[in-house]
């Protein structure tokens, strides 16, 4: 009995939303302001131009996300600014793949930073586009997958 009592508090006091509350979204734009706050009357701290543009999600308040991005920069953005995710960026040099495995043709070298369309993921590799390339990279140590 002491131990259902001490789980309803827990469950009070650290709802299991907390912890679920950091995903990975997309830049719907090509420019998104991004602000000091959550609400429109919060000058503008700095403006994304990139569209598809990974960023994660770490807190929200009525219709603002407070968001992060791979440098750590972080604001406010309306949720109307923001997509599911569907883009990745890759933290170190990949190669593109014709198909998800290391002993299939190599089509391209993909430079970390670089923002990739994501069309499906499997179990350790994403089929992604990037201008005219199309082919599988693997996930690891790529910004963007929740």
């Amino acid at each position: 009995m002491k131990k259902l009592y001490f789980l309803i508090l827990i469950w009070i006091f650290f709802p299991f939303y907390v912890f679920a509350n950091e995903t990975f979204l997309s830049l719907k734009k090509n420019k998104v302001n991004v602000r000091y706050g959550p609400g429109f009357e919060y000058p503008i701290k700095y403006i994304y131009k990139k569209i598809n543009l990974p960023i994660k999600q770490i807190d929200k308040k009525e219709n603002f996300r407070r968001i992060i991005d791979l440098k750590n920069n972080s604001g406010w953005i309306h949720i109307s600014q923001l997509k599911k995710v569907n883009s990745i960026i890759p933290k170190t040099d990949k190669v593109l793949f014709s198909k998800p495995t290391n002993f299939s043709k190599p089509l391209a070298k993909i430079e970390k930073g670089r923002v990739l369309l994501i069309q499906k993921c499997d179990n350790n590799w994403c089929k992604i586009k990037t201008g005219s390339f199309k082919g599988w990279i693997k996930k690891e140590n790529s910004w963007g997958l929740n």
